[in-house]
């Protein structure tokens, strides 16, 4: 296998993902993509989206998107443990509030990144709403208002259950946080699990 890595929250939740996971010793090879090396035919024409991370497999298949990688090499990782789910009702807990997260946090407040901050690295690459910024963070933020509403006694996202739905969220709010959009310290909730997730060897993956 061999692993597209790059700065940025995507390639990171696989690296928290992986040393969670006790996954080593897949080579590395780091995409420039703030030279735009991704969108060169090169790496197109392994991952045609042009988006880091991207995993390609021994048999020559390439995948992409966070979730289908980490899906993956949480199959085929070590015996023993899963950050997804021993059980049908496992599973399908966490991918609900990995789905919940995607959409109502995570996409908005990228995008709200992407439209504000980030505009000059994003504007020839996407369609770019600068207008939209401020209230795509502001949406990120209710919805993180309101899981902090249903944390109240929890360790993790699922329960006792550390998953990729928590690594999701923390890798994403705390690259986040450094650029204008800082976890709201009335939250709580969210406030404790966030430090617990931050004492985690992983977290500096």
């Amino acid at each position: 296998m061999l692993f597209y890595d790059s700065i940025g929250p995507n390639p990171k939740v696989v690296r928290v993902f992986m040393a969670e996971r006790g996954i080593s010793g897949i080579p590395t090879e780091t995409i420039d993509i703030r030279g735009g090396e991704c969108r060169r035919e090169s790496f197109l024409s392994r991952n045609p989206s042009g988006q880091c991370p991207a995993l390609a497999l021994d048999n020559g298949m390439v995948l992409a998107e966070i979730t289908a990688i980490c899906e993956y090499l949480d199959e085929v990782g070590p015996a023993g443990l899963t950050l997804i789910g021993k059980t049908p009702e496992e599973r399908a807990e966490t991918r609900m509030w990995m789905r919940r997260i995607d959409l109502n946090i995570l996409e908005p407040m990228a995008n709200g990144f992407r439209f504000a901050e980030g505009l000059k690295m994003f504007q020839d690459r996407l369609h770019c709403i600068p207008q939209a910024a401020d209230d795509l963070k502001a949406t990120a933020q209710e919805k993180l208002t309101w899981l902090d509403g249903l944390m109240g006694g929890k360790q993790y996202i699922c329960g006792d259950r550390l998953t990729l739905a928590d690594i999701l969220l923390f890798v994403f709010v705390d690259f986040f946080a450094g650029i204008k959009q800082p976890l709201n310290p009335e939250n709580k909730n969210i406030a404790a699990w966030y430090a617990r997730m931050k004492e985690r060897p992983s977290a500096t993956a």
